[in-house]
Formats: C-alpha cells, structure tokens, sequence
C-alpha cells in the first residue's frame, strides 16, 4: 500500500494518480531513487551514532584517568 504525497490518503500500489484528491503519484523510478537515498541516509546515521558512542566513551575514559 502507498500513500498519496498531497492528501496522505491510501492508495494501491503504483497508482499514478490520486482517486481521492486528483494529485499525479511518483513514478517507479522516482520511488526506487527516494528509497536508496533513504537508505544512504540511515546509513550515514547509523555510522555517526557510533562514532558520537566511541567519542562519548573515550571522554569519559579521559575523565576517569583525571581522577
């Protein structure tokens, strides 16, 4: 199931246009582009969360040394 971009009602996959409000749907390729960003996104996400866990852990093992 798919959603329509302008109304947000539920629409059947690969509907072209709204039934409900009439708004044109993105295409396939449009869709499979959208959804690879995405996935570079919660990639690149996911990698900084790690990064900002190592830099959390090494200050703190910074701040235990101190003392």
């Amino acid at each position: 199931m798919a959603f329509c971009v302008q109304c947000g009602q539920m629409l059947n996959d690969g509907t072209r246009f709204c039934r409900f409000c009439g708004n044109q749907q993105p295409g396939e390729q449009l869709i499979a582009r959208l959804r690879m960003e995405a996935e570079s996104i919660r990639v690149h996400m996911q990698q900084m969360r790690v990064q900002q866990m190592q830099q959390a852990n090494l200050n703190q093992q910074q701040n235990q040394q101190r003392w």
